[in-house]
C-alpha cells in the first residue's frame, strides 16, 4: 500500500510510520512486564536501553510526558538512523523503521540488506539505500517478515525465557508483510 510514488519526488513520510509504530508499541503507556529486559517502558521506550530519554524525568515525578517528547525520540533514534526520508516506498520504510524500534537500528538495517542482496554490515549507505529504493515492496515486505521471524526464533533459542512475547513478535512481523 506503498503511498509514496518514484519519480513523483516524495520519500517516505515519518509521521505514516510513526502513527502506525505506536499502535504496535500499545500508545502512550506506562508498563513494566515481568522479564521484559526493557523494564519499565513508556510508549515502547525501554528505560534500561535509553534511561537518558527526557520522559522519566516527568514520570518520575507522577507526570505524563509531552507527546512531543516520544514523537522526537522515535524520529531522531530510529527514523533518522534506518534514513526513513531517503527511503522511497512508505511500506518499506515503515517496515525497516518499525523493525529497528523493536530489536535495535543496526539488526533492522542488517536484515533489509541480507533481503535487498546488500553486504550487511548494518550501515545503511548509498548501496543500500539504492537497492532499497530500486525494490518491489510486494516482495520485500514478506521476505523481511520471514527474516524477523528467524531472528525471533533465534532469541528464544538463546533464551527460553524470552517465548512468552512470540505471539506479539510474530503479530507486528505479519502485520509488516500484508
Amino acid at each position: 500500500m506503498g503511498s509514496v510514488y518514484k519519480g513523483a519526488g516524495l520519500m517516505a513520510d515519518f509521521d505514516i510510520a510513526f502513527d502506525r509504530t505506536m499502535k504496535a508499541e500499545g500508545g502512550y503507556q506506562l508498563t513494566n512486564i515481568p522479564g521484559d529486559r526493557g523494564g519499565q517502558t513508556y510508549s515502547g521506550i525501554a528505560r534500561n536501553a535509553h534511561p537518558d530519554w527526557q520522559g522519566w524525568k516527568a514520570i518520575d515525578i507522577g507526570q505524563t510526558p509531552l507527546t512531543s517528547l516520544v514523537r522526537d525520540f522515535y524520529r531522531d533514534n530510529f527514523w533518522h538512523a534506518v534514513r526513513g526520508d531517503l527511503i522511497a516506498e512508505q511500506d518499506v520504510a515503515n517496515s525497516i523503521y518499525d523493525f529497528a524500534v523493536n530489536a535495535g537500528t543496526k539488526t533492522a538495517i542488517k536484515l533489509a540488506q541480507v533481503v535487498v542482496g546488500a553486504q550487511a554490515d548494518g550501515a545503511l549507505g548509498p548501496k543500500t539505500l539504492a537497492a532499497l529504493n530500486e525494490i518491489n515492496p510486494v516482495g520485500f515486505k514478506p521476505a523481511y517478515a520471514l527474516a524477523k521471524i528467524a531472528r525471533y526464533r533465534d532469541i528464544i533459542k538463546r533464551d527460553p525465557s524470552q517465548k512468552k512475547f512470540i505471539t506479539g513478535w510474530l503479530t507486528r512481523a505479519l502485520e509488516s508483510a500484508a
